[in-house]
């Protein structure tokens, strides 16, 4: 398998997809028009009026790679492989213009032709009932039966809320090898372990359903798919972690240099490490589209003394600020000036790097 860069893998993605009659719109902003949402926190959020049908798409392809903000697992930030405030969901939609057999077998043609990952590695799983999916895996692809796993609605079903579009799912997983497993006899796919990991999900929004629990099919069949670029990089680059990508690597190093310190010398410097290089691409990014800290600053107030914090941008203002306070128990002031770091590696954001930059140097 060939090395390649973060951008490399990127380009591929949104390259491939364009061959395939795909637009290419550019990362939406994290903040969303969803009132519902604080953040942008998956690759379809944005193109979440197109499944409900309250807009018509403009595009029946769409390829994007976009910027997500994730926080509630932010306490195993740097304490694990993959888990991370700020990331990058690679994806494919569309909406009544192709289906399982196009979305399943461009997905295999894109990861074994394009990226050249060993298909002797992938596995799929599927959801317990659909009988549609299976038979692309096995007929079309060729994938053995015993490497297509069924999983019930909890793994392999995906719903939009109470009601409205859902639909089953088929993940592929890329087997890392046996020093990341586990050990225990049952260790496979689905397992919590590093070896067996998740890098693809594929959703075919195909049902509706109601209040009364039934689902009928939508007038047209769409696709919703995420690929965290994060995780592909590190099966690619074959490192042990997403901090050791050129993602993270860059902004490792100059926290290093910063701190005075050498990643690998002690585990309690680098779990801080990361967590900064994590937090560094959150805050650059959240400054770049807008969220203001002076908000969290109003938000915290409130609850000090007590007011209620109700309006969103104060509430998003308020993640940023604790984002961008939680380095500073680690190593001060090694958050400054990184965030040219970041933003270098998202060529959409480069208008704001000097004010981003200015906003962050503004609180030291």
């Amino acid at each position: 398998m060939k090395h390649r860069t973060a951008k490399e893998l990127r380009d591929m993605f949104i390259k491939f997809w364009e061959e395939k009659g795909a637009k290419h719109l550019p990362s939406f902003s994290l903040v969303p028009e969803d009132p519902s949402l604080l953040f942008t926190i998956a690759g379809m959020v944005p193109l979440k009026p197109y499944y409900l049908g309250i807009k018509e798409p403009e595009y029946p392809r769409v390829v994007t790679s976009q910027k997500c903000v994730r926080t509630n697992d932010i306490e195993n930030v740097g304490r694990t492989a993959r888990h991370h405030t700020f990331f990058e969901m690679l994806g494919n939609f569309a909406w009544g213009s192709y289906f399982k057999h196009e979305a399943i077998t461009w997905a295999w043609e894109f990861l074994t032709e394009r990226v050249g990952l060993d298909p002797e590695r992938l596995y799929a799983t599927i959801y317990k009932d659909d009988e549609e999916a299976f038979k692309v895996w096995h007929d079309d692809v060729g994938l053995p039966a015993e490497k297509i796993y069924r999983f019930d609605q909890d793994d392999n079903y995906w719903f939009m809320g109470d009601t409205g579009p859902c639909g089953p799912c088929s993940e592929i997983y890329y087997d890392r090898g046996e020093k990341y497993s586990c050990g225990k006899p049952t260790c496979g796919v689905g397992c919590d372990c590093d070896r067996y990991m998740e890098i693809w999900n594929l959703v075919f929004t195909q049902f509706d359903r109601q209040k009364d629990g039934s689902m009928p099919l939508l007038p047209h069949k769409n696709i919703d798919t995420g690929m965290g670029l994060e995780r592909l990089a590190s099966v690619v680059q074959e490192v042990d972690t997403d901090y050791e990508t050129d993602l993270f690597t860059p902004l490792i190093k100059h926290t290093c240099d910063k701190a005075g310190i050498r990643y690998g010398d002690d585990p309690k410097n680098d779990m801080a490490v990361r967590v900064i290089a994590d937090h560094v691409r959150s805050v650059a990014f959240m400054l770049a589209d807008g969220v203001e800290r002076r908000a969290g600053l109003r938000a915290a107030e409130a609850a000090a003394s007590c007011g209620e914090v109700r309006e969103a941008p104060e509430l998003r203002g308020a993640v940023c600020l604790r984002i961008f306070a939680d380095p500073h128990r680690h190593h001060g002031r090694s958050l400054s000036r990184a965030d040219h770091t970041a933003a270098s590696h998202r060529a959409d954001n480069q208008p704001r790097r000097r004010e981003v930059q200015q906003d962050i140097e503004a609180r030291h």
